[in-house]
C-alpha cells in the first residue's frame, strides 16, 4: 500500500469518510479540505442503477451549469465557409475546416469541444478513431452538431457540459473550481443531479442514483445522500 502524503493525512483529519453528508454540507466540507496551490477541479461521481450496454437504458445529455465549470472552454468550429463568420462572432476559439481535420490527423487536440454541422459529418468521421477515446468526436444528442452554430458555440462558452454514462454505469464530470463559493459548487452541483433525474430511463429497475462522490483534483472523495436528491 502506497505511503500516504501529509496534506492527504491532514484532509482526512478534517472529516468522517464513512459519514455520508448532504449534498450542501458536501461542498462546504471538499472546500475546507482541498490544500492544492492550482484552483483544483470539483468533480462529480454519481452511480446510476442502469445497465448501458442496453440501448433503452443508456444515460447521455447535457446540462449548462449555473455558475459555469471555472475555466476557459477552446471551441474548434469545423464547418463551411458561408458558417465561418457566424462562428467567429460567436466565440470560436479556432474556425475552418480542411486545414484542421488535416491538424487533428497529425496529432494536434489543443480543444475541448469541437462543434459541426450534419453536411460535414461526412468528412468529420474518419476522426472517430482519434476524437471518440477522447470524448470529443461531436454528436447531434449533445448539440455539438447543429445548424445553429453561434447559438451551440454561446452555450459551451457559457457553462454547457455533455455528459454520458460509462460501461460500468457511472457519471464522472467536473461541476467547477474549488475557488468557487461553496454555494456555487452545490447549484453547478445540484443541476446535473436534477438533469440526471429528469433522464432517468423508463426501463431502469431499483434504486437509480446508487451512490454519488463529490471531490477535487487531489482530495479524497465525499458521500453524498442519495435519498435527500430525489424526487
Amino acid at each position: 500500500m502506497g505511503k500516504i502524503s501529509k496534506k492527504r493525512k491532514v484532509a482526512l483529519s478534517m472529516y468522517d469518510r464513512e459519514q455520508i453528508y448532504s449534498l450542501k454540507d458536501a461542498c462546504e466540507v471538499l472546500k475546507k479540505i482541498t490544500s492544492t496551490k492550482f484552483d483544483s477541479s470539483v468533480d462529480l461521481d454519481v452511480k446510476l442503477g442502469v445497465d448501458p450496454r442496453q440501448a433503452n437504458q443508456m444515460v447521455r445529455g447535457t446540462t449548462s451549469l449555473p455558475h459555469g465549470i471555472g475555466k476557459e472552454v477552446r471551441v474548434l468550429a469545423l464547418v463551411t465557409p458561408d458558417k465561418e463568420q457566424e462562428a467567429k462572432d460567436a466565440g470560436a476559439d479556432y474556425v475552418g475546416l480542411d486545414e484542421y481535420i488535416t491538424k487533428i490527423e497529425g496529432g494536434w487536440l489543443d480543444i475541448d469541444v469541437i462543434i459541426t454541422m450534419p453536411a460535414v459529418m461526412g468528412k468529420i468521421g474518419r476522426l472517430g478513431r482519434v476524437l471518440g477515446p477522447r470524448n470529443l468526436m461531436p454528436n447531434p444528442k449533445s448539440g455539438t452538431v447543429t445548424m445553429d452554430i453561434a447559438k451551440a458555440v454561446v452555450e459551451i462558452k457559457a457553462g454547457k457540459i455533455d455528459f454520458k454514462v460509462d460501461k460500468t454505469g457511472i457519471i464522472h464530470t467536473s461541476v467547477g473550481k474549488v475557488s468557487f463559493d461553496a454555494d456555487k459548487i452545490y447549484d453547478n452541483a445540484k443541476e446535473l443531479i436534477d438533469t440526471l433525474n429528469r433522464l432517468k430511463p423508463s426501463a431502469a429497475k431499483g434504486v437509480y442514483f446508487q451512490s454519488i462522490t463529490v471531490s477535487s483534483t487531489m482530495s479524497p472523495g465525499i458521500k453524498v445522500d442519495t435519498k435527500a436528491l430525489t424526487v
